[in-house]
């Protein structure tokens, strides 16, 4: 009997978009396993998700794969998922499933939050694909988690069920954030004058970078300048500015912490997998911080985790693949 995927696929390509709360990315699908004219942008560039859609199927790529004929579409979107109508947290895009649907006659649209499709496409990551930091082996067949910094902080996870993997529909980087030292105690004091609620994602994110940068430029007592995430990246790869190397360094830290907060709720024996853009423009840095340090620092359970194994994603756009697994599940 043909497949879900072969029928969708035998209709023409099926479309794919991974959209975060800052960069939006486009593929068509056409062969199993198969994902060309992969655009990429700003979201900011567009409106809307609409004009952002007329636009990438208006690249010549696009229309030379035949990406008019997309009939079957699935969407990865940093943001929850409860019904029709969409608004994004980091972003100002709303819309509604079945308008978007009618206005580019797709036969069907699957609308998922980002870290669930990306989550479905770890069983699809070869080794050239991941990188590990620190020790651990996976355990085969068991509950696999993942943590991810992008513009926001994800976490999603995969359940193993016989033959097959269920991915979990989580919003855990909103939980509450949990200082480990004096300088992380500082941070959270910075950020509680301007949010109420600290979440995790406030400060171990890419919008967090600047936020975490203006506290401890404060507490070094100097001025912080205007910089956006890439620009602290840069300059602390760079060790141009110490308070921006100290920021990737917090950074690092605080999501060792949240990757074993993630690992003991789950039981993740089968691994922990950090997806997300801000970490592999990094690679190198992150591998050497105390990431690996504070995952293990949980006490009576520090052995627990130290047999667990964390793998930085550095497939460049495995939500792609996450997305088109689901729609082949579908």
């Amino acid at each position: 009997m043909e497949t879900v995927a072969h029928i969708h696929l035998s209709s023409g390509p099926r479309l794919l978009a991974d959209v975060g709360g800052r960069r939006a990315s486009f593929g068509l699908e056409t062969a199993p396993n198969c994902i060309v004219a992969v655009w990429e942008t700003d979201c900011a560039d567009y409106p809307t998700l609409g004009a952002a859609l007329v636009a990438y199927l208006s690249q010549p790529a696009t229309v030379a794969a035949g990406g008019y004929q997309a009939r079957y579409a699935g969407i990865a979107i940093a943001n929850p998922i409860d019904g029709d109508w969409v608004t994004m947290t980091n972003h100002h895009w709303s819309f509604s499933i079945e308008a978007v649907c009618s206005q580019f006659s797709l036969k069907s649209l699957v609308v998922v939050n980002d870290f669930k499709a990306l989550a479905s496409a770890l069983p699809y990551l070869d080794a050239a694909h991941r990188h590990q930091i620190g020790g651990g082996v996976a355990r085969e067949g068991a509950m696999i988690g993942l943590v991810g910094a992008d513009a926001g902080l994800g976490v999603s996870g995969l359940v193993p069920a016989g033959e097959r993997w269920i991915a979990i529909d989580s919003e855990g980087g909103h939980s509450t954030f949990a200082p480990m030292n004096e300088r992380e105690i500082e941070i959270l004091r910075y950020a509680r004058r301007y949010h109420e609620h600290v979440s995790s994602e406030r400060l171990v994110s890419g919008l967090g970078l600047a936020l975490v940068y203006r506290a401890l430029a404060e507490r070094a007592r100097i001025t912080p300048q205007e910089l956006d995430a890439v620009q602290i990246t840069e300059r602390g790869l760079a060790r141009t500015c110490p308070v921006c190397e100290e920021t990737l360094l917090a950074f690092c830290e605080m999501l060792g912490t949240v990757a074993g907060n993630v690992a003991l709720t789950l039981g993740a024996k089968g691994g922990i997998y950090i997806g997300g853009r801000v970490v592999p423009p990094m690679l190198a840095f992150f591998e050497r911080s105390g990431f690996r340090a504070r995952f293990e620092q949980k006490g009576r359970f520090s052995d627990y985790l130290a047999h667990i194994p964390t793998l930085v994603i550095t497939e460049k756009y495995p939500t792609l693949i996450g997305m088109s697994a689901m729609l082949s599940a579908t």
